[in-house]
């Protein structure tokens, strides 16, 4: 849930301090060293090392991809001949994998050493339980335990409280801006809907007790439907074209609070994710459910989507991540096994890699597809409980169990360049509205 109590307030560590930076630094140091040595000794010995997958690479394969291998009707000496390519290339490919990672592994390292490069930490009074980042603009909104949203102005210089808007009477749980930015939605335990205008910072439209029990997240799915999902797993979308109180269709396909709720470009799939582990997937016209998965025994907690839109990771609270193939929900086609550690939340930086917000306290970027340790690229003291990137791509804000918001600068992953072709689709990042990524980072460069 979104709204802990409070803990007792952690000892600070001013990260701008020059005498005491090199402490956080030296354990955020040791965790990536850890994985950068345990990444060459696999890289180094044992270049094709299996993952702690349960099933075999193939199985992620595509139908189509798998009938297309079927038609081919060749003799033994080619099949021979082709074989022997086929696993010089595997090996020269898992090798390229294998010292692209460690590149990475080496880079997080060193970026930790570097001097401050991204907007300094904000220090709330009360618990923060959501971040969103403006899609336009350099603003954070941060929603409370008391149920407000304050939005702040962020540089590297420093940051300043733009505005303060006072909308729900209980722990606001969850917000999220509208696709151009102008509108803030969100959500709270006294079970209501705000729909804020952040020119004006007037109210545009409310739902007052919109679900019977209290509302977990909020996802907007274009720029007339919000979809909702509370505690008791009920599902309501809502039409905001129509001046009904009542929403446009309801579901109750699951027990436990849901999660998360995400949708692909189509918009014509509802993907949500539940504490009683299940993954279900939504209908959006047909308004009824398309396929749910078998039960997991974890709870599923964040997911994000890669390889073009192809490939869905669900993070779970005992550290795992299952890929399913888009369209295939009802069972996931590969697992890994990630952090010994409940992953609370996931932000996809590229087609492969993403970064994981940990009950440990740490940010861990990892390629996701196949699964691999990367390395620490940030932490804090307490449990992470909520990511969001810039609309430049260029920062991640992560917020923790002890009222702090950390900026951390991703914009070396740009180094990584991904090998999937380029689409017209939106980039795969939660919060830029550039096509790839040499758009997306272009403006970085002057």
């Amino acid at each position: 849930m979104r709204d802990f109590y409070k803990p007792d307030e952690p000892e600070y560590v001013d990260i701008d301090n020059e005498e005491e930076i090199f402490a956080e630094i030296h354990f955020v140091d040791e965790a990536g060293n850890e994985m950068a040595s345990e990444a060459e000794e696999d890289f180094e010995f044992n270049p094709a090392a299996e993952s702690d997958s349960d099933f075999e690479p193939s199985s992620c394969e595509s139908e189509e991809e798998v009938e297309n291998e079927a038609d081919e009707d060749i003799n033994e000496d080619e099949k021979d001949e082709q074989d022997g390519q086929e696993v010089e290339k595997m090996k020269t490919s898992t090798e390229d994998g294998a010292d692209e990672d460690y590149a990475i592994v080496q880079r997080i390292i060193s970026e930790l050493k570097m001097p401050r490069n991204h907007p300094k930490d904000i220090q709330t009074e009360d618990f923060v339980t959501d971040i969103s980042f403006h899609p336009i603009s350099d603003h954070l909104a941060v929603a409370l335990i008391t149920g407000d949203v304050v939005m702040y102005k962020y540089s590297l210089e420093e940051n300043t409280i733009a505005d303060t808007y006072e909308l729900h009477t209980k722990a606001c749980r969850d917000v999220e801006f509208s696709e151009d930015g102008d509108v803030l939605y969100s959500t709270s335990k006294d079970k209501s809907i705000m729909l804020t205008d952040v020119k004006t910072g007037k109210l545009k439209r409310y739902y007052d007790n919109a679900h019977e029990t209290a509302i977990y997240c909020v996802r907007p799915i274009n720029e007339n439907l919000i979809a909702t999902g509370d505690d008791d797993g009920h599902l309501k979308v809502w039409d905001l074209r129509t001046q009904e109180k009542s929403p446009l269709f309801s579901l109750h396909e699951v027990d436990d609070y849901i999660s998360s709720i995400h949708s692909n470009d189509s918009k014509k799939i509802l993907l949500m994710t539940s504490g009683d582990g299940y993954l279900t997937s939504i209908n959006l016209g047909a308004r009824k459910m398309y396929v749910q998965s078998e039960q997991y025994e974890e709870e599923l907690t964040c997911m994000g989507l890669y390889r073009n839109d192809s490939k869905l990771v669900v993070g779970t609270s005992k550290g795992r991540m299952y890929s399913f193939n888009w369209g295939e929900f009802g069972y996931h086609c590969d697992v890994f096994n990630g952090p010994k550690t409940a992953i609370n939340a996931m932000l996809p930086i590229t087609q492969r890699m993403g970064v994981l917000g940990c009950e440990d306290g740490l940010l861990r970027a990892v390629n996701t597809v196949p699964g691999r340790s990367l390395g620490v690229v940030g932490q804090h003291s307490l449990a992470v409980e909520t990511m969001d990137i810039s609309n430049t791509g260029e920062f991640i804000a992560s917020s923790s169990h002890d009222n702090d918001i950390r900026f951390w600068n991703i914009k070396y992953f740009e180094d990584f360049d991904d090998d999937m072709p380029a689409k017209d689709s939106r980039y795969n990042l939660p919060s830029s509205k550039y096509t790839n990524a040499r758009d997306f980072f272009s403006g970085l460069v002057d």
